[in-house]
């Protein structure tokens, strides 16, 4: 057995272990194949696509295929492993006396030496200075749920996309991208450490530029790829300098090592802790500010719905599975760290918590006043990573999760549905040129109506049980029953409460506008194929069944082994995640929930089927708003109207006043530097070197060079003259001069000597 590094904190007795071992089934130790796998994809199609029969789209669907049957085969490898793991425990400790922590990993079926162990597998990345880095895998629950989430969605993405981007003028390059988007991903869920993590979360925001701007010869879509890169890279400093700080935090916890960037010992420090508040409050905000721009949290989500620029594909792609639930992960991941910063436990409020639940409010009401299916469904999107982020605040971290489980499917169908109805009027204008779809388009309808109760969160369908599971989380009720909880956060339930009746209002909205009343388009809309509908179809059955997976305990309509499977498989049991309390069920809750998503959809309902309808059939028309609505009898109803189809004016702040208020005295003042600095330098410098050049011309090589020469050929020739005149060719002449000469040499030594 290996030894054990133990970082002594106040050890009476008792211990927390990580929970990570390098035991475990071939498939845990080796998941590094399931992302490996798209990635080879990418290089595949990239070199070879164009060559191929289906352009490389059947390299894509193969690999994401192979990788899902992967992840299949992790996923019961890991329920196996998680109760039955008998082999050599192989993992770091950190010892604290915590009766509270050893009571949860009781409950739990976990602890110090218990077999559900994390698999934990690394290698060395790269050293310098003495300091090792590594690069591995970390499979626990959360990682293999993501696997089978991301490869799922992907591969039914992947099929879509064959229909629908059929023909277009970069297909190959598409399938490619889209690949290394599905790779970059699950290489994040997997990630060991922070600084593979985070090398991760780079290349899928670099994979969302190149997809949102596929069709990059438009502006308004290179613009969007452009804004949506810019706002990540903002939040993006967050995050590089909240991996910085938890870096030298846990190096100044460990005295014999610099640093660490595991994300196990991270958090098993942080929940022990070793570090300080103030540290890992830092660390916390800055954190939060990486994941306020990429799952797209207020105020910096207004690049979302500009992303639905990209094809719908992508966009199902990036809402439903990859980029936009990239933050939420990282906060599930790094759970240690933000439980202890915000001090989630027994607080009734923080700024997770605050953040997500006024973002639930913002998303939702924004969804109102679009006429873009698919801008209502990333308004959709905002609200519900909210809901998610609310859910983490309020320390329901299983509740989180599997809200993000089923958010998945039901988005994913509503998204692949809103590009199956594009795909059939040539647009995503649901006031311009839809209307009355469902008797052209019966299995899109169908499938939309499954997402949308779903995403409604109508029972039985999975939107409810995770959702309310929420609302339970916040232990903000305890009225007959269903108390406890992490705090009383009853502000983040009356936020859950009111976007639960918004969302159910916005989807009936988006629904009329798509499937009622008289088709407003031109053409005949038809059927999509069964590459389209099939993808549909099976979405909207695990947007059915999901739900019953997570069944509450005490559910009488279900045996005890139904009830709290997703937690149990999910949620670590291990010291490096902390011990947090869950709420019990409360079916007044619960019903009062649903009673108000009834009533979201019965005021939408009344306002669209029964008043926009009467006046359709009095105007002898098909039309979309009442001409007489509230916006037009009531002042404040149409400043807020106003403010909302103003997106709050943050793109007028941060374009207008921001970039344009940055941009514009930044470039007269370097226009300034360019021409009274640099310009007029390198002018400076010409006109000095000519002077010289005139002056060296002039006086060296006129006067001093060329009269040396001259002077030096002058004398040469009179020389020459004189000389031609001695050698007169007499020998009695050359006798003389030899005779002269001898004479003055011999007077010179008799002198001398």
């Amino acid at each position: 057995m290996t030894e054990l590094f133990t970082i002594a904190a106040s050890t009476d007795g008792g211990g927390l272990a990580l929970g990570i071992t390098e035991g475990g089934n071939w498939f845990l130790r080796n998941v590094w194949l399931i992302p490996l796998l798209p990635a080879l994809s990418f290089v595949g199609i990239l070199f070879f696509g164009k060559r191929m029969p289906r352009g490389g789209s059947e390299l894509g669907v193969a690999s994401l295929g192979i990788a899902f049957l992967l992840a299949v085969v992790t996923g019961a490898a890991w329920v196996d492993h998680r109760d039955d793991y008998h082999g050599e425990e192989v993992y770091r400790a950190v010892v604290v006396h915590d009766a509270h922590a050893d009571a949860h990993a009781d409950d739990h079926g976990g602890g110090h030496g218990h077999p559900s162990l994390a698999v934990h597998r690394t290698a060395t990345w790269f050293q310098t200075n003495g300091v090792e880095f590594t690069v591995g895998t970390l499979v626990d629950g959360p990682a293999v749920m993501m696997l089978l989430v991301v490869t799922l969605v992907s591969l039914l993405v992947h099929v879509y996309s064959t229909d629908y981007v059929h023909g277009d003028r970069r297909y190959t390059h598409f399938f490619a991208f889209l690949s290394l988007f599905s790779a970059s991903m699950l290489l994040l869920v997997v990630s060991e450490n922070t600084l593979q993590l985070l090398c991760a979360w780079e290349l899928v925001g670099v994979c969302s530029f190149v997809l949102i701007g596929h069709w990059w010869e438009e502006k308004p879509n290179s613009d969007a790829a452009l804004k949506a890169f810019l706002t990540n890279r903002v939040g993006d400093m967050g995050l590089l300098v909240g991996v910085t700080v938890l870096f030298f935090a846990v190096g100044s916890a460990l005295p014999d090592r610099f640093g660490s960037f595991s994300i196990a010992e991270t958090n098993a420090l942080a929940s022990s802790g070793a570090l300080s508040h103030t540290t890992l409050l830092i660390a916390s905000c800055c954190l939060m500010a990486a994941v306020m721009s990429k799952s797209g949290q207020f105020f910096l989500h207004t690049w979302l719905p500009d992303a639905m620029a990209g094809p719908t594909p992508v966009s199902a792609l990036i809402h439903a599975a990859t980029m936009v639930v990239a933050g939420v992960f990282m906060i599930a991941r790094m759970y240690g760290v933000f439980f202890e910063g915000f001090q989630i436990d027994g607080s009734s409020i923080n700024l997770m918590a605050f953040i997500g639940g006024l973002t639930t409010i913002v998303g939702a009401c924004l969804a109102f006043v679009q006429r873009d299916i698919k801008k209502v469904l990333a308004y959709s999107t905002i609200s519900q990573l909210g809901y998610m982020v609310m859910a983490l605040g309020v320390g329901a971290w299983t509740a989180a999760m599997f809200h993000l489980f089923t958010h998945a499917f039901f988005k994913a169908c509503l998204f692949l549905g809103s590009g199956s109805v594009s795909h059939a009027v040539h647009s995503f204008d649901m006031k311009s040129d839809m209307g009355g779809l469902r008797k052209h388009m019966p299995h899109t309808y169908r499938t939309f109506m499954i997402g949308t109760v779903a995403l409604a969160g109508l029972p039985p369908l999975a939107g409810f049980w995770s959702k309310d599971e929420i609302l339970v989380g916040t232990g903000g009720w305890g009225l007959l029953g269903g108390t406890g909880g992490n705090g009383a956060y009853t502000l983040m339930l009356g936020m859950g409460m009111l976007t639960a009746a918004l969302t159910a209002a916005y989807m009936t909205r988006c629904v009329y506008l798509t499937f009622f009343g008289e088709f407003r388009g031109h053409g005949q809309p038809h059927e999509s194929g069964p590459r389209i509908t099939v993808p549909l179809w099976i979405l909207a059955g695990l947007a059915v069944v999901a739900g019953f997976m997570n069944l509450p305990k005490g559910f009488q309509m279900a045996p005890g082994s139904f009830q709290e499977r997703f937690g149990h498989f999910v949620e670590p049991v291990a010291g490096y995640f902390p011990a947090i309390s869950h709420g019990t069920p409360s079916w007044s809750l619960a019903v009062v929930s649903t009673l108000v998503v009834v009533g979201g959809i019965a005021a939408a309902g009344w306002y669209y089927f029964v008043k926009v309808e009467a006046a359709s059939k009095t105007a002898g028309t098909s039309l979309t708003e009442l001409p007489d609505g509230p916006t037009t009898k009531y002042p404040l109803a149409r400043m807020g109207h106003t403010l909302l189809a103003n997106k709050y004016y943050l793109d007028h702040l941060y374009n207008g006043v921001v970039v344009d208020g940055t941009k514009g005295p930044v470039a007269r003042f370097a226009y300034r530097i360019n021409q009274q600095v640099i310009d007029r330098t390198v002018d400076l410098v010409g006109e000095t070197a000519v002077k010289a050049g005139v002056t060296v011309y002039e006086k060296v090589d006129q006067l001093v060079v060329d009269g040396a020469v001259n002077a030096s050929g002058s004398a040469s020739s009179a020389t020459g003259e004189e000389l031609r005149k001695i050698n007169s060719g007499k020998v009695q002449s050359y006798a003389a001069i030899l005779f002269a000469a001898a004479t003055v040499l011999a007077g010179v030594l008799i002198v001398i000597v």
